[in-house]
């Protein structure tokens, strides 16, 4: 077991790493100046050239590779003598840190990994990640779990009732909820209840879960949860339901459940009792998948409902072309993305023998 998750740790590390390079390549060859973004375009020559040389652009991309790879780095080495030096030990890129061991003129230092700061806002971008990050990960939470509980439950409900005018429907909601993108959902939603139905509803097309009320005090409005998480959990909920649907069927034609029907076992405990829990398993993995996934996807969803979240901040920073913002959030998504398969990969092999075999 040890070994098998050693092995998944692994192949989880490569797939950052992967992540990281094609990050820092495709960025570094997009247009634009950073220091002309941080300083104007009236700014003077020489404060261009000091921004470069502080932001390591004035270096061969190689080295620049090297500098990002340990800045993100949780163990890291550094120059702690030489001002200088690309390695040098900033104490304001790395506030927070422990020295390990000295290696020569070099010390290996624990740290939080740096992701460098906004040229627009001069933030950390760090600090906007932690800021924005539970906002999204509320939405995307509630969104998968609207999605995986009425998924499951209509999904067994389709199984039962196979070919009837309710299985069929299930399937033409599904069709329609898998090819609909989320922001032309979002729009649509938005259109519907801001324009035709918010006098009966209420509900805000606008907002995010803490506002600012008229005496300046912040309070938490669990009303603007409901469009968004509608909108992002719409396309899980029509794989779900499909997804259960067939895998319960599935368990149904095995030998056990016609032995099980056989002793004289009723047709719901039967279905309760021995298949769904076996049937459950696929569909549990998509779930997992599904909520990495939504952290990414509330993007365009955080846009249309102005909900202030990670997503939300990576479209300003896109149309204002702040790059560090755009890569802190994108290897944060992808972080999330692989924590969350290497945990589930290792659940089964916890339950599962056979995974750990293969």
């Amino acid at each position: 077991m040890i070994k098998f998750i050693f092995k998944r740790l692994f192949y989880g590390f490569l797939v950052l790493l992967g992540v990281i390079t094609v990050v820092f390549l495709l960025f570094n060859v997009l247009p634009g100046d950073p220091a002309r973004a941080m300083l104007g375009q009236r700014a003077d020559q020489a404060s261009i050239d000091a921004i470069n040389r502080d932001l390591g652009r004035d270096k061969p991309l190689p080295v620049q590779f090297v500098m990002y790879i340990n800045d993100l780095s949780p163990v890291s080495v550094h120059d702690d003598v030489n001002k200088d030096h690309y390695l040098y030990l900033s104490l304001d890129k790395y506030s927070s840190h422990m020295k390990l061991f000295h290696i020569g003129s070099k010390v290996v230092v624990l740290k939080y990994p740096y992701l460098r700061r906004s040229y627009i806002t001069k933030r950390k971008v760090s600090e906007i990640v932690i800021e924005t990050l539970p906002e999204t990960a509320v939405l995307a939470f509630v969104s998968i779990t609207f999605g995986a509980i009425l998924g499951i439950l209509l999904g067994i409900l389709s199984a039962i009732k196979k070919n009837t005018w309710w299985d069929k429907s299930s399937l033409i909601f599904a069709i329609f909820g898998m090819a609909w993108p989320s922001f032309f959902v979002g729009l649509l939603i938005a259109w519907l209840f801001g324009h035709i139905l918010n006098e009966y509803t209420g509900l805000n097309t606008v907002g995010s879960l803490f506002t600012i009320d008229d005496f300046g005090d912040e309070k938490l409005d669990l009303k603007n949860l409901i469009l968004p998480a509608l909108t992002l959990g719409l396309r899980p909920l029509a794989i779900i339901i499909q997804l259960t649907r067939s895998s319960l069927l599935d368990v149904l034609s095995q030998d056990y459940v016609r032995t099980a029907t056989a002793k004289g076992l009723s047709f719901y405990k039967v279905v309760f009792k021995h298949a769904l829990k076996n049937a459950l398993n696929p569909v549990i993995t998509a779930i997992s998948g599904w909520f990495a996934g939504l952290m990414a996807g509330a993007v365009f969803v955080e846009n249309v409902f102005n909900w202030k979240g990670i997503g939300s901040e990576v479209v300003t920073a896109l149309s204002a072309n702040d790059l560090p913002v755009v890569m802190g959030a994108t290897l944060i998504f992808a972080t999330i993305f692989v924590v969350i398969n290497i945990g589930v990969d290792i659940v089964y092999g916890i339950l599962d023998p056979r995974v750990r075999v293969q």
